[in-house]
């Protein structure tokens, strides 16, 4: 059925309904890029950010992004449900004239205007039940009408909005045991990777939360994949570069994680994916739509019954190899980064590769024990009110 809504204007609480659903966005690390300011009783100003001087897998925003993509698109889903429209509109800025430009601080005015005749999306009664599921899965092959449901609604308005043309994303499926014994090694070599740079502590330390089931604001613990009886290890062994130095060195410290994290999710689940963009993705602009096009992809999935995870650390140092972009003060760093990307594109292909904006998995399981969940919308309006635009 349909929600109702009464056929007065809304207020600042309608609004904050709608971001309360669209606050379940997907971002890396549960970093949740965005801010919200609401100007009147139909105008909304999503504040972004990006990560990338304090992140290293946010390699020049495009992380964040995608997470900011994904956002608007729940920011519209969520708004169609109340039989309103979300016009959106980016709002440029001296430093950043344009949606190709490199910006850190992308601002977007969202406009509510009422749409009667607007139904409600099927993806709508899934935005909270989606999450990430780490642990083995099943193995069990995708059926047709599985992965025909799962992308068959992948056709987006460019942005902005107005404009009339369709892009359509793809989803490539890897499946079978070769193609997942594939990535259980490239996944592993990315681990091997995200585990023995310097660059990756701080952030490893600062996004997880101890001992506990959910976070608001970080991964807890207990999501994480790894088995219970290492976690106390762990816990201890993050406690400084040092320590994890050490273990990496002398006593296998990378092994574990990679056979719990990277190996075992690999070659237990249905398929992999390529989400893959019309085009090689060249900034803002088409990062924003890749984080809408995923949005919808992992609605789907979990309408489907499936669990999903990310796999984005191959395709991230990938694009520090082929970008020639320094990963890592670790010599070794940047041969590593290249060997990765050089598998994908022998699994895959160069040229389809160059279109890749996100890698994944998915399988039959049941819904993950603990997951994290998101600041709750009095923690992300901000008081100060933003210039409204005309």
């Amino acid at each position: 059925m349909k929600p109702s809504r009464s056929n007065e204007l809304m207020n600042k609480s309608a609004i904050e309904e709608i971001l309360d659903l669209a606050r379940w966005a997907p971002s890396g690390d549960n970093t949740q890029p965005w801010r919200f300011e609401i100007l009147s009783d139909r105008h909304l100003v999503v504040l972004g950010f990006d990560t990338r001087h304090e992140v290293v897998y946010d390699l020049r925003g495009f992380a964040s992004q995608m997470a900011i993509g994904a956002l608007l698109e729940l920011l519209s889903i969520a708004a169609g449900a109340r039989q309103l429209k979300a016009v959106i509109r980016y709002r440029m800025s001296p430093e950043s004239p344009s949606m190709d430009s490199d910006n850190e601080h992308p601002v977007f005015d969202v406009f509510f205007e009422d749409a009667p005749d607007q139904t409600v999306d099927p993806l709508y009664d899934f935005i909270k039940t989606r999450s990430v599921y780490r642990r083995p899965l099943g193995s069990d092959p995708l059926t047709p009408r599985e992965k025909e449901a799962i992308s068959h609604d992948l056709t987006l308005l460019p942005w902005p909005h107005e404009s009339t043309d369709r892009l359509t994303y793809n989803v490539l499926w890897l499946e079978g045991h070769g193609n997942r014994l594939a990535m259980a090694r490239i996944t592993q070599q990315a681990g091997k990777l995200r585990l023995t740079i310097p660059e990756a502590f701080p952030v490893h330390q600062k996004i997880i939360e101890w001992n506990a089931r959910y976070s608001e604001d970080r991964v807890p613990d207990q999501a994480l994949g790894l088995s219970r009886s290492i976690l106390p290890l762990m816990h201890w062994i993050m406690g400084s570069w040092e320590r994890v130095s050490f273990f990496n060195r002398f006593l296998w410290g990378t092994a574990i994680p990679r056979i719990q994290l990277d190996i075992l999710p690999a070659l237990f689940c249905s398929a992999h994916f390529v989400l893959l963009a019309p085009a090689p993705p060249q900034g803002l602009k088409d990062q924003i739509t890749a984080g809408r096009a995923l949005c919808r992809l992992w609605l789907s999935v979990t309408r489907a019954g499936l669990q999903f995870q990310p796999e984005m650390t191959p395709l991230i140092f990938r694009s520090y190899a082929r970008s020639q972009t320094p990963l890592s003060l670790l010599p070794t760093a940047g041969h590593s980064a290249e060997a990765i990307g050089s598998a994908l594109d022998r699994l895959v292909g160069a040229e389809t590769m160059d279109r890749a904006v996100y890698l994944g998995r998915v399988g039959r399981g049941n819904p993950a024990e603990s997951r994290s969940l998101r600041l709750p919308v009095s923690k992300l309006l901000l008081q100060k009110p933003a210039q409204s635009t005309p």
